[in-house]
């Protein structure tokens, strides 16, 4: 669990979706408990590694906080009342559609390399904040109800809506996701759905990855970040897929 934990943190603090790693790891290793122990517990651990994270991205790129604080407040919003919905959606009512989003989000960024090389703001002013906090609200949502390629969402979001280079967009993505995680535990602690053991032996595991992931991303630009997030893509693209044709099947 911890290293699963660590090379999710690594994962999520480049271009997110480290649930894609943690949460298997998670159903693999405890196959008999409920699905909200599975969320909660990834919870606990996620939150560690994108404070790291966040924390790391802003000391050596200082996102833009005009935009970073309100689109995280409506990514908390967001993810308050996804997290309070979990026990009422079904997954596989989310399947099918996450499953056509993923295939167009990943064309679309392997078919435009010079897309997030550098930001090139599609909105100023107030109309800037209100697609942030609008992307924030409606993949908040998301988090807090489902949660895996969370990350990915943000931060393509934040580079092909908004027109952040990745870099400048995986910065903002993590202060977000710090507070969507912060969101989904306010239902879930209280409700006693974590495992606390296991969530905090994932949490170191998933901090230190979450350090050197972000430490990396700075370093290698956005070309890199741009490439993992392919990956991460195309991973859960294949990971839905197979979802959605057991249900069918």
């Amino acid at each position: 669990m911890g290293v699963a934990a660590m090379c999710a943190g690594w994962v999520d603090a480049v271009v997110g979706g480290g649930g894609l790693i943690q949460i298997p790891a998670l159903l693999l290793g405890f196959p008999h408990v409920a699905p909200v122990q599975i969320l909660a517990t990834n919870k606990v651990s996620s939150i560690c590694g994108t404070s790291a994270s966040a924390a790391t991205y802003y000391r050596h790129v200082k996102p833009d906080l005009k935009t970073a604080i309100p689109l995280s407040l409506l990514a908390f919003a967001g993810a308050l009342i996804g997290a309070s919905l979990v026990s009422h959606i079904s997954k596989a009512a989310f399947n099918p559609i996450i499953l056509v989003v993923l295939i167009g989000v990943g064309t679309y960024t392997l078919f435009k390399p010079r897309l997030g090389t550098k930001t090139a703001l599609r909105f100023s002013g107030h109309r800037h904040v209100l697609a942030a906090i609008g992307v924030g609200f409606l993949i908040g949502i998301y988090d807090g109800a489902l949660g895996p390629g969370t990350g990915s969402f943000l931060v393509f979001a934040l580079v092909g809506l908004l027109g952040y280079a990745f870099v400048q967009a995986s910065a903002k993505a993590k202060i977000a996701n710090v507070a969507t995680n912060l969101a989904a535990l306010v239902i879930f602690i209280p409700a006693g759905a974590v495992m606390w053991k296991v969530a905090l032996l994932m949490g170191f595991g998933n901090l230190a990855g979450g350090y050197v992931g972000a430490r990396t991303a700075v370093a290698q630009g956005s070309g890199f970040v741009r490439a993992v997030l392919i990956v991460v893509l195309g991973a859960f693209t294949i990971k839905i897929g197979f979802d959605v044709v057991g249900q069918l099947g």
